[in-house]
């Protein structure tokens, strides 16, 4: 097999295997938040990628995709249950979002985690050049880092984690804490969204494992004495700026934005696009608006609620509850609050392609990102980079990392209805000076730090332990 300098490893190949007009089979680029950010960071290097094909038992070999090496991992419908839907999802991701559900730890689940991540490591270490870097991404994937310089010792590894790392007493509560900080901490450098995360990682080191910590580095004791030196810090994640740019410039995209204004009929629209999961806040959303409309502080003809959920983990119970729950609670508002003429809440469950939601970008007065824990949340500033002409207003949850870089968006507890009621009114009512003033700010960070300077930065730090790895 081929080898490449710089190998990927993600739980997702960055393609969809899709059937073909005669039956063949043929392979489309997937939309997903983490491809997106990875291509422009992939585009002009000489790259693999290491993940799963997305068919239960899909057994394919290496191929070429746009310039991209893609290298298949076979997963069974057992490893889906209890290393996807089980330990990824039932136990690390409402762990590590602040308990918002309540995680389950099973030891069957567990087993499966290290069975498959070892299968991840042992195919990223067949694609990667001699003394090449590997990149392995996200919380499916965590042991992979040190089962990965146990086989390529050669290499140099980083490992980014897209979604939060919990504090410390959160943490603590997982049965192989130990086995997860060491796998982390078999890269060479551990990158994180937000710098709290990389705090409450380092917290856990240096209270689990006892290794010094100073800055952004931790030392790392080797076997034979000595030790080695990891980077752990935060390296906010980012968009495409000017991609987004050039689709709300486009004019099929700007007369899309008014149809759907047209169609929407009232004053003002507000617009949530999130995928349908419990960390995102999208009843606290929903209890704000349909408390609002029962106030008589809106009516569906003043704002109306354009909320796309795209589906989202089908086979995990959590999400078909919460679907669900949600779907009665929009019912509920629209058969109390809509008339003939004006639906209160227009829902939409499925996904959309990225012209479609730019042009809910531009017909949006109001973006509402109301997670009640977000690693970055991507959504924020693709909204932020379309309002070219600087008008609009984004309530932003304090509890997602984008508040971090944009402090000028209506910052939001969405645990707090009325506060956030309150501050739906306010964004509703902002005097076109105030958005302007306040979305020129945030569009200054989003172009400047973009998604090409986030990828830079951390494989900068890469090649600096690279190059300290490689020197005679």
């Amino acid at each position: 097999m081929p080898t490449a300098d710089l190998v990927v490893v993600a739980n997702r190949l960055p393609v969809d295997r899709v059937e073909g007009p005669d039956g063949e089979h043929l392979w489309r680029r997937s939309p997903g938040g983490l491809v997106t950010a990875l291509e422009q960071v992939m585009h002009n290097l000489d790259g693999a990628w290491v993940g799963w094909g997305g068919k239960a038992d899909l057994e394919v070999e290496p191929f070429e995709f746009d310039g991209t090496l893609l290298v298949p991992v076979k997963l069974s419908p057992a490893d889906l249950r209890d290393y996807y839907e089980g330990f990824s999802n039932g136990t690390i991701w409402p762990l590590y979002h602040d308990v918002i559900a309540a995680p389950e730890f099973k030891r069957s689940w567990w087993d499966a985690y290290v069975r498959v991540n070892r299968r991840f490591a042992e195919a990223a270490a067949g694609a990667v050049a001699e003394n090449g870097v590997v990149w392995v991404q996200d919380y499916q994937l965590q042991l992979v880092p040190q089962m990965l310089r146990e086989l390529r010792p050669d290499i140099t590894i980083g490992y980014f984690h897209h979604i939060p790392f919990p504090a410390y007493a959160l943490f603590a509560q997982l049965p192989w804490r130990r086995q997860v900080l060491e796998g982390l901490l078999g890269a060479d450098v551990v990158g994180f969204q937000r710098a709290a995360d990389a705090g409450n990682f380092q917290r856990s080191i240096r209270r689990l494992l006892s290794y010094p910590t100073k800055g952004d580095t931790v030392q790392v004791p080797l076997i034979d004495d000595g030790s080695r030196t990891v980077i752990a810090k935060h390296y906010p994640i980012s968009i495409d700026a000017q991609k987004f740019i050039e689709l709300a410039k486009h004019p099929d995209v700007v007369a899309r934005a008014k149809e759907i204004r047209e169609q929407v009929g009232s004053e003002k629209l507000l617009l949530g696009v999130d995928r349908l999961d419990y960390t995102k806040g999208i009843r606290h959303r929903l209890k704000a608006y349909g408390e609002l409309l029962h106030d008589e502080r809106l009516t569906p003809e003043q704002a109306t609620l354009v909320q796309v959920a795209s589906p989202s983990r089908p086979g995990v119970e959590a999400y078909q509850d919460l679907r669900d729950e949600i779907e009665m609670m929009v019912a509920r508002i629209n058969g109390d609050y809509s008339s003939v003429e004006n639906t209160a809440i227009r829902y939409l469950h499925q996904g959309y392609p990225r012209e479609e939601m730019v042009a809910l970008y531009l017909a949006a007065d109001v973006m509402l990102v109301t997670a009640l824990r977000d690693g970055m949340n991507l959504v924020a500033k693709e909204y932020v980079a379309v309002r070219t002409d600087s008008t609009g207003v984004l309530v932003l949850s304090e509890f997602a990392g984008a508040a971090d870089e944009l402090g000028s968006a209506l910052l939001v507890n969405p645990h707090d209805i009325d506060g956030m009621k309150d501050t739906i009114i306010r964004a509703l009512q902002m005097p076109e000076a105030e958005q302007a003033r306040r979305m020129r700010t945030m569009r200054r960070k989003v172009l400047d730090k973009d998604v090409e300077k986030w990828g830079r930065a951390f494989l900068d730090d890469v090649e600096r332990l690279r190059g300290k790895r490689l020197a005679p």
